[in-house]
Parts: C-alpha cells; structure tokens; sequence
C-alpha cells in the first residue's frame, strides 16, 4: 500500500432539520393548539484511532465529508429524526491541525480513542415551546443551526522509542532488520529507503521497544532537498535518536575521518534548521560499518580524539551484527531508566547520565 503520511480533508456536519408550525385539528376538538415538532440533529463527524490502519491514503481520494440533515418536525408533535453520525477511521499517531487557525485539535495517540471534528447543528423549535397563557396560536419557529464546517491537516506521527537518522547509505536499514521485525528494502545505492519503517526490538522475553527509520537526510533537507524532510515529524515522539555515520571507504585516498565528521555536522545542521525540539532531543552517535575498515581500532580513535561529542558512542556493524546487542541492550536500560524517571516516584535521569560507553567493546555482540 502507498504509505501517505499527511493529508488535507473537508469535514461539514449535517445541518439541524427546522421546527414546525403546526396546530391540532381533529373532528370534534375545536382550538386544538399548537402541536409542530422539532427538526433532528444533523450529523456529527467523528474520527477513532484504529490500530489496524498505517497510513493516510484513503484520505488523499477521500477529501470532502458531509453528513447528512436531520429531518423537519411534523406537527401532532412529532419530532424530526437525527442524522446518523459519520465516523472516520485514521492511524493511530495522527495529529488534527485547523488549517484556518494552525491550532492543533486533537492528538490521537491511544488505539480506540475517539474526537468529534465537527458538531452537527441542533434542531430547530417547533411552534409548541413558544405557547403561554397570552399567546395561545403562537405560530413562531426556528430553522434548525448549520453543522460545523472545517477544513483539517491530519498528520501522522509514527509512535517510536528510538529513531534512527543519517546520510543517505549510512545502514539505517541494514540494522532495523538485523536488530527488529522489520524487513525494509536494503541495497548499495542511496535513497533506498522511501518511506519510514517501524520494528519492535525483543532484548528479552519482558522488555521491548520500537525503533523507526526514516529516509536518509541531505545538507538542504530542512529547506526541502532530499526525502527525509518529509518524515522528520516521526521522530518527533521518540524518546532518543541514533545517528548512525558511515565509516567505509570505498576510495582508499579518501579522509574517512574528514568524512565522517562533514557528515555528522550536516545532520546536526539540518536537525537545527528543522526546530529546537529535535535538534535537543537526546541523540546517540553511532559509527557503523566498521568490519570494513582495514584499521578499525585506530580509525575509531583517531575520530574520538578529533569529535567534539557529548553524548555516548559507539561502534558497531550492522551487517555483521557486531556490537548491536550491546547497543539494544544500553538502549533498553536507557529506555526503562526514562519511564521510571516519568514516574512520580522516580527519578531524573539525564541522557547521558548512565556509563558513558564510548567505544565500549566496539567488535563486541
């Protein structure tokens, strides 16, 4: 299926069905007064996160949604029918923006959770409420209210622990599938990845966590160069982001040091230009491809001399699957440390508080 992660719908509630101006006329009951019903409610529009569904397509054909009116009172006080309710089903993650105010309506991030994105207009009166002791053929109604009308963005957010982000061939997808479920597309050339990937890490029976990769980045990427761009707002919910950095070298004059380091400053540049909340959310450096440097020891730390980087490092191979367990594993503690510290018994904990593994048994499993 096509994965389509951003969307832009119509949605116009049913508008309320009029009141009546009717009067009771049967044989033998002369002044039988005021007896016209109230119009329905109009239909109302609702949307339910359903677990079951992983992309907005439906809604790129699907763009206008208008329920019906409710029906017109009659008289003998017959009150018009409601319109039934009309209700859209999206995936679970997406956010619902008014395109008119930029104001976000709903986040819907729990399966099953249910938001009404336009009411529908009430029904009109019918002559029978606006009787009284001093107008006793009162023939006054009300037309029913128009429906809510809006138009919406529906913008999905994958739900994530961990993203993984990087230049174009840096092996984001070799180590989704090595390490998770997930079985995206993987060969040597760039931009092979066209769309986000979700898998779940098992690192034990109890304990798991998902990891979501997205489109590699290029320098540009936050003014609109590349793919990646698009599918930056997935790593938005993650708890913490692995930069993964390619250290092969397929021309042997080539710097891999020089490199490595442009590559990691044109993806905190481009984290930058894309907003503050990303560019500040806990990140892990990951040097990956390192069975296939002729040197690997040396190289690492050469780069670890040479990096100005805070957080922890490490040094793994994706297709080998070399130092990846060690790396699932301190992500999980790092992962169950953040929940408890949500907790209100527990307690803070800074991203890169735990033992800075740098370069911890980088040819390790």
């Amino acid at each position: 299926m096509k994965f389509v992660d951003e969307a832009t719908i119509d949605v116009i509630a049913g508008k309320g069905g009029d009141g009546v101006a009717s009067f009771r006329r049967e044989k033998n009951i002369p002044r039988g007064g005021p007896d016209g019903g109230d119009g329905g409610r109009g239909a109302s529009i609702h949307m339910v996160a359903d677990g079951n569904i992983n992309t907005l397509v439906d809604y790129q054909y699907s763009r206008i949604h208008r329920g019906k009116a409710g029906e017109n009172g009659r008289g003998r006080q017959q009150y018009g029918a409601g319109a039934p309710d009309i209700t859209l089903r999206v995936p679970v993650g997406t956010v619902i923006t008014d395109t008119e105010t930029g104001q976000i309506l709903f986040d819907l991030t729990q399966a099953g959770e249910r938001v009404t994105v336009a009411h529908g207009g009430r029904g009109g009166l019918g002559n029978l409420h606006f009787k009284s002791s001093t107008n006793r053929t009162p023939r006054e109604f009300t037309p029913g209210q128009p429906g809510e009308k809006r138009r919406l963005r529906l913008e999905l957010r994958l739900l994530a622990d961990v993203g993984l982000l990087g230049m174009p061939n840096a092996g984001k997808s070799t180590l989704i599938s090595t390490v998770s479920n997930a079985r995206p597309k993987i060969a040597d050339y760039p931009f092979t990845t066209l769309r986000p990937n979700l898998g779940v890490v098992r690192t034990s029976v109890s304990h798991s966590f998902v990891v979501a990769d997205i489109p590699g980045l290029i320098e540009g990427a936050a003014e609109g160069a590349g793919l990646g761009h698009q599918f930056l707002r997935h790593l938005m919910r993650t708890r913490l982001l692995l930069h993964l950095v390619d250290l092969s070298a397929p021309d042997p004059e080539e710097d891999i040091i020089a490199r490595a380091m442009e590559d990691i400053r044109v993806i905190e540049h481009e984290l930058a230009q894309y907003g503050a909340e990303l560019h500040t959310r806990p990140r892990w450096l990951i040097l990956n491809k390192t069975d296939l440097l002729p040197n690997p020891d040396d190289t690492i730390k050469a780069l670890q001399t040479r990096l100005d980087w805070d957080g922890p490092v490490y040094a793994i191979s994706a297709l080998t699957g070399q130092g990846t367990k060690t790396l699932m594993n301190h992500i999980q503690a790092w992962l169950d440390d953040q929940r408890a510290a949500s907790t209100p018994a527990g307690t803070s904990h800074d991203a890169t508080g735990m033992r800075d593994p740098r370069f911890d048994d980088p040819g390790g499993s």
